[in-house]
């Protein structure tokens, strides 16, 4: 799922391989930076890695971590807020720009032919249902690349965010992301603090709010319920996107740490980097110095946590705090934004 056309090389051209409300608008005049639409978390030591069965081997082995106080964002950026970093910045995103083939072709297998003309033009990459069943290993069954797709325009050229203030701006990518952060004063989540923040003093328990089935009880976050990718039953209340702060927050104050949107996180994903700490403690980890993705080792990733309203039980149950998931950081989808952290001066 990368906006750098590898889904459409591998799988079009046959090739081989498988609610942030800033008080002062972001960074003010004088360069003071508020904390409003923020929450404290007190750092601490917790154990990070998978805790069912349904973890995948990136999520082991469980290993201990410490990280520091910092603040969080209680919700996702939204895009009344990204709209105002692009109003005040003049900003451009990956997705409003055409794909450089020279760089492209970087993160591709050798040899790989350049596509079509009509394929390299600004867009991004929107989700779209099936009529029926589908084999769940091929993702391009409900991807489709979109000219025209960007933050303004998420579903394609005929959409728009139009009364949609308070929903999470998504088909930004983790450089977009970044540029919003330095824009207010902010930054990235690395893993870890993600994963602390998201379990909100809960030990070793599967999801934000504890054990019980995200499907139990009621709506707990924003999920695809039913058969996917053709059927949603809509028990959370949408299909689609909602708008943040929808669901009850976890332990911390914090809001849609579970589905929704996908969020960006600082690291370098690496699908063997738990391996490296062995039984000591982790201090602050910030994600591994390259990338490794063995379903794809030629494009170099990004995490991102949280799953998505696209996650399901039978296909990758992204909603679980330990889930562990990756993109390339010029990627955009209509599932991804992100939410930023603070250090404590």
């Amino acid at each position: 799922m990368i906006r750098n056309m590898y889904i459409i090389l591998k799988e079009l051209f046959l090739l081989s391989g498988s609610v942030l409300f800033l008080a002062v608008n972001g960074r003010s005049q004088d360069k003071q930076i508020s904390h409003y639409g923020m929450v404290l978390i007190k750092g601490g030591t917790f154990n990070m890695g998978g805790d069912n069965e349904q973890a995948d081997k990136d999520e082991f082995p469980k290993h201990k971590v410490k990280v520091k106080s910092f603040y969080m964002d209680i919700a996702p950026v939204t895009n009344a807020e990204f709209k105002k970093f692009v109003d005040a910045t003049g900003y451009i995103t990956t997705a409003e720009r055409k794909p450089d083939w020279e760089e492209m072709k970087k993160t591709l297998p050798s040899g790989t032919e350049k596509p079509a003309d009509e394929l390299l033009v600004p867009g991004s990459l929107v989700f779209k249902k099936t009529d029926g069943p589908v084999d769940l290993n091929h993702y391009e069954m409900w991807w489709e690349w979109t000219p025209g797709a960007d933050w303004k325009h998420p579903q394609g050229p005929e959409s728009n965010i139009e009364g949609k203030d308070d929903y999470p701006v998504v088909q930004v990518s983790w450089y977009d992301a970044i540029a919003y952060c330095k824009w207010a004063g902010k930054r990235l989540p690395t893993e870890a603090e993600w994963e602390y923040a998201a379990r909100g003093r809960l030990i070793d328990n599967i999801y934000s709010w504890g054990n019980e089935h995200v499907n139990s009880g009621k709506a707990k976050a924003n999920t695809w319920e039913g058969k996917f990718p053709y059927l949603n039953t809509q028990f959370d209340g949408y299909e689609g996107l909602a708008p943040v702060k929808q669901y009850d927050p976890n332990g911390y104050g914090l809001y849609d740490m579970a589905g929704n949107v996908w969020e960006w996180c600082h690291d370098w994903y690496h699908s063997e980097y738990y391996q490296s700490f062995g039984k000591k403690t982790a201090v602050d980890p910030q994600g591994p110095s390259k990338s490794y993705d063995p379903l794809d080792p030629f494009t170099p990733k990004k995490s991102i946590r949280g799953g998505s309203f696209l996650c399901n039980e039978a296909y990758c149950s992204g909603y679980r705090v330990a889930r562990r998931m990756k993109s390339s950081p010029d990627t955009g989808l209509s599932h991804t934004g992100f939410r930023c952290v603070m250090d404590v001066k």
